[in-house]
């Protein structure tokens, strides 16, 4: 009688391993490209840091990832392209130049910004087994973004960007 409790504990304990780290993982399909990443926890950590980034974005009238202008309507076939352009602008110019205020905030935007190279790298494999081709919505819809950022002085740039993650992941979540 004393081991009949194991086997219900080991099963009970396995699955409570197996379960919990799924736990908010999404399923991405950007294209033919099919991408797992936990969405959620990206959006828990920019949320504990996004007021206090917006607050120095002092251009409220202009933005650069204005969901009607660049990232909504964008093809399925086209969202992988746009977005390895997008997370490499991220990753090269806007996590590398964010002038840091406190050291607070720094954990976060490393965590996000890891996140953003570990989507990188899958959507750089799809790139290599050529389903992650570059159209020419893609390419224009990019150019478009990039062009804005290029707008502003670029710590003014970095910071917009920066502020705008909510939009870039809530564009990440329709992409089903």
């Amino acid at each position: 009688m004393k081991g009949s409790g194991l086997p219900l504990c080991l099963l009970t304990a396995v699955f409570y391993l197996f379960w919990t780290p799924s736990a908010g993982l999404k399923t991405l399909h950007v294209g033919s490209c099919v991408i797992t990443t936990n969405l959620q926890e990206m959006r828990k950590g920019f949320s504990e840091i996004r007021d206090r980034v917006q607050a120095k974005d002092e251009i409220i009238d202009f933005s650069i990832l204005s969901k009607s202008e660049s990232l909504q309507d964008t093809k399925p076939a086209d969202r992988c392209c746009l977005l390895r352009h997008i997370l490499r602008l991220y990753l090269d110019t806007v996590f590398k130049n964010y002038q840091i205020p406190g050291h607070h905030i720094l954990p976060k935007i490393s965590t996000l910004a890891n996140s953003f190279l570990t989507i990188k790298k899958e959507i750089r494999l799809c790139h290599a087994r050529m389903i992650c081709p570059c159209g020419e919505e893609a390419t224009a819809k990019y150019s478009q973004i990039l062009s804005r950022f290029k707008m502003l002085q670029p710590q003014e740039a970095v910071v917009k960007a920066l502020g705008e993650v909510d939009i870039l992941l809530r564009w990440m979540d329709e992409m089903e």
